[in-house]
């Protein structure tokens, strides 16, 4: 298949869904970790076309969503320091934290800018030699190489006035949480694409080997998805648990090799908050002692205050995976996309945003 239609086809759909079905065993669930795929299953009936045969439970799979109020506090706190630029993606800016966010940090003067790259962010602050430039470093491992190249290249151009609050996730650390936790039973999980692009297959080999629990990674059109769910039933079926591949366009076991290099010579691993999850050890990103320099965390001393979670909001479970975005009583109701409670009806990977958009159809 080489044509987006192909990834579309509703008689090869059928053909997979009809795999999906012919399984006799009990009911299955299955949990998708990537945002993405949450999107796509909800957008493609996805989840109606394989029920009742397989249940899909979103994850942790939405950077914006787990980053926590306590680092989104401080980060709008930055933004309100005397002289400073705070650079980041469009999606946080409007994310609750405990008190305001982003956009209401610039409604009231802070000098907040929306980037589509870190190269942007890195013209602004040679644009702006007087000014510190703080970019708001928030992703998985798949924005996480981009962050680190700025720095090798601020270092490289003599840039000394720009910083990044690093706040990058790391996915299979928080999976192996998500399991030890035992609050959800699930029989396989579907691998986040994008991610597995850079780390590689390998990466989520603990999962079977010691929680025998398949993962097979997929893709992000119908089809892909498909595969991945009719792989992961063929698991079950079999009594098998290993990692497999159901987008082979992109992903290869040993990963990106090069964003790898660039990730480990900038970033060391560190214990992370993740919202609804608490702190994760060794799920984080931290700066290498040797680019210190560039830390704003480090460099700029903040007191953000108290940290408080919106009353009411069940994005930590939804996170979780032990409710569903519908069963939040604000779902719909007090939290929209237009008048968001909670990160999971910001992000366009948010499972709130997606139930909101996609759920009724």
């Amino acid at each position: 298949m080489k044509h987006l239609d192909e990834y579309r086809d509703s008689g090869l759909a059928k053909g997979l869904v009809g795999s999906i079905h012919r399984y006799r065993g009990r009911p299955l669930r299955f949990m998708e970790f990537c945002g993405g795929h949450t999107v796509a299953i909800l957008k493609y009936g996805i989840r109606q076309l394989i029920s009742p045969t397989v249940e899909m439970l979103s994850g942790p799979g939405c950077p914006v969503c787990v980053t926590a109020n306590a680092d989104l506090d401080k980060a709008i706190a930055l933004a309100h320091l005397p002289n400073v630029i705070l650079t980041t993606f469009g999606d946080m800016m409007k994310v609750p934290g405990s008190r305001s966010s982003l956009q209401q940090a610039r409604a009231e003067g802070a000098d907040v800018r929306i980037m589509y790259s870190t190269l942007d962010a890195l013209q602004v602050a040679r644009n702006n030699p007087e000014r510190p430039v703080i970019f708001l470093g928030v992703g998985f491992e798949t924005t996480a190489p981009t962050i680190a190249a700025s720095i090798l290249q601020a270092e490289a151009q003599g840039i000394d006035n720009y910083f990044v609050f690093v706040l990058h996730k790391l996915t299979p650390p928080v999976m192996v949480a998500l399991l030890a936790l035992g609050e959800v039973k699930f029989d396989g999980i579907v691998g986040p694409g994008h991610v597995s692009t850079i780390i590689g297959s390998r990466a989520w080999e603990s999962l079977p080997r010691d929680h025998h629990m398949p993962c097979v990674i997929s893709g992000f059109e119908p089809l892909d998805i498909l595969q991945c769910i009719a792989m992961l039933v063929a698991q079950v079926e079999r009594r098998e648990a290993r990692v497999e591949i159901a987008y082979r366009r992109s992903v290869r076991p040993e990963g990106n090799r090069t964003a790898l290099a660039l990730m480990e010579r900038v970033f060391e691993s560190c214990d992370a908050n993740w919202r609804g999850m608490g702190v994760v050890p060794n799920s984080g990103l931290k700066l290498r002692p040797a680019y210190g320099r560039f830390d704003a965390e480090r460099v700029f001393a903040v007191e953000p205050g108290p940290t408080e979670e919106p009353k009411g909001c069940a994005c930590g479970e939804i996170l979780r995976g032990i409710e569903i975005p519908p069963e939040c009583p604000l779902f719909g109701k007090a939290c929209t996309p237009a008048h968001p409670v909670g990160p999971c009806m910001v992000s366009a990977e948010g499972a709130c945003a997606a139930h909101y958009r996609y759920g009724k159809l």
